[in-house]
């Protein structure tokens, strides 16, 4: 088994084609798992500045094979051609794959170092992929495995300490922006009920903000104020909560946006200016919404170029602790990967060692002499592997456990076969309640 990634981020790609390529993200791993025999597992993370999707293939030699299989598949839920598909993501295996994750959910490959927000979407991916039925098991241990790089960073760095994430530094500038800047005087309306609108609402309670309205064109907006306060709109209401508002922050990614002409026509009456910030995947406002009078907007473009520098000594311990947890999991792996040629000398030599014992007992009997011998030779068999056991390992360790099989190939003929990939086994907690987030 090898794994593998498609990558495109706000580090190579615009913004706007990353959204248009992560539409239809949610059906990807599904599709892909039983469109090709190549993808025996799929992981995607889809977030506001990339799209990747991580899979595992049966061999090396069929990552070509599940790339083009993946990259037909989301041109075809996106719409786009599949030449700018392809020319979208990069490609890493092996190593590479394990080092890229590890820094996303650490915070270090993020538009805002070092944010918080990123390690919890790296754990819903692998929920909702093993809710789904999609994460293989060398899936599941590598995003298991960054997941506790992330705390390690954060608990053995200054890195993310100060608490910054894309939402508080979007809200940092709106506070440079506003000729008001207490938040407790101002209204809010939050668009979208998902992960970064609780991100949002909880930082604009943090600030002193309490009137705040939330809109969902789902129809989500009650029960996700039941829980976090506020006061949830509908599409009668919405309006005049827009026409009210200091701020309005879109969150929801939806289908539907606010045009600018619908917003001019809105906030014709209104004598206060209008903050619009745009953190959504997909924008949840014009881009013209921008070019009215009275009205400021801030994106993801924004906040990038917003966003301060970390301190370079946090840098780079988090960067030491992402590289030497990628290296520990990555000789694991290695390790793993020769079990298989383990198991195959131990089998073939229990083997020998039953057909001798069978031929003592046909002479002797199962006397006390006859247990003896077995023990005896149990016993030598036990230190006889010894050696080969840990010799396996180490080359493992080292990458050259193909040395190994192909010696065991050559000097007993024996066939390590793989083991199969298992069933996804269903995950028993019911995530139900996690997928609005």
């Amino acid at each position: 088994m090898v794994l593998f990634s498609l990558v495109a981020t706000h580090a190579d790609i615009d913004l706007e084609t990353v959204a248009q390529l992560s539409n239809g993200a949610s059906e990807i791993a599904t599709s892909a798992l039983s469109g090709s025999p190549a993808v025996t597992g799929a992981v995607v993370l889809a977030t506001c500045n990339r799209y990747e999707i991580y899979g595992e293939a049966p061999h090396p030699d069929d990552v070509e094979a599940a790339r083009a299989a993946l990259v037909s598949q989301i041109s075809g839920l996106s719409g786009l051609n599949e030449q700018l598909v392809s020319r979208s993501f990069s490609t890493r295996t092996g190593s590479e794959v394990t080092q890229h994750l590890f820094a996303v959910s650490a915070g270090l490959d993020s538009a805002v170092v070092g944010e918080r927000e990123i390690a919890g979407q790296v754990r819903r991916a692998l929920i909702t992929a093993q809710h789904e039925g999609t994460a293989s098991s060398g899936l599941v241990r590598l995003f298991q495995a960054a997941s506790k790089t992330a705390k390690d960073v954060g608990a053995q760095t200054a890195l993310g300490s100060r608490g910054l994430s894309i939402v508080s530094v979007a809200l940092d500038l709106a506070t440079d922006l506003s000729e008001f800047p207490d938040w407790s005087t101002k209204k809010v309306v939050v668009f979208g009920t998902g992960a970064y609108a609780g991100a949002t609402m909880a930082l604009l309670r943090e600030r002193g903000c309490t009137d705040i309205s939330v809109f969902s064109s789902s129809g989500r907006a009650e029960g996700f104020v039941a829980t976090r306060g506020g006061t949830a709109l509908d599409s009668d209401s919405l309006r005049p909560a827009v026409a009210a508002a200091d701020v309005m922050i879109g969150c929801s990614g939806s289908d539907t946006r606010v045009e600018a002409a619908e917003l001019a026509e809105i906030r014709a009456l209104s004598p206060q200016p209008l903050i619009a910030i745009d953190l959504a995947l997909t924008h949840d406002f014009d881009p013209e919404v921008g070019e009215l009078d009275g009205v400021e907007l801030l994106t993801l473009e924004s906040v990038r170029l917003a966003a301060p520098q970390e301190q370079a000594e946090s840098l780079a311990q988090a960067s030491g602790i992402v590289s030497g947890a990628a290296q520990a999991f990555e000789q694991e792996r290695e390790v793993r990967s020769v079990d298989s040629a383990i198991v195959a000398l131990r089998r073939h030599t229990m083997n020998v060692l039953d057909a001798e014992m069978e031929k003592v007992r046909a002479r002797h009997g199962c006397t006390a002499a006859a247990e003896e011998v077995e023990f005896a030779l149990r016993r030598m068999v036990r230190q006889l592997l010894h050696v080969p056991t840990v010799r396996a390992r180490e080359l493992a360790a080292n990458g050259q456990q193909d040395d190994y099989v192909s010696a065991l190939e050559t000097l007993y003929g024996i066939t390590v076969e793989q083991p199969a990939a298992p069933a996804p086994a269903e995950c028993p907690v019911d995530h139900r309640g996690l997928e609005t987030a």
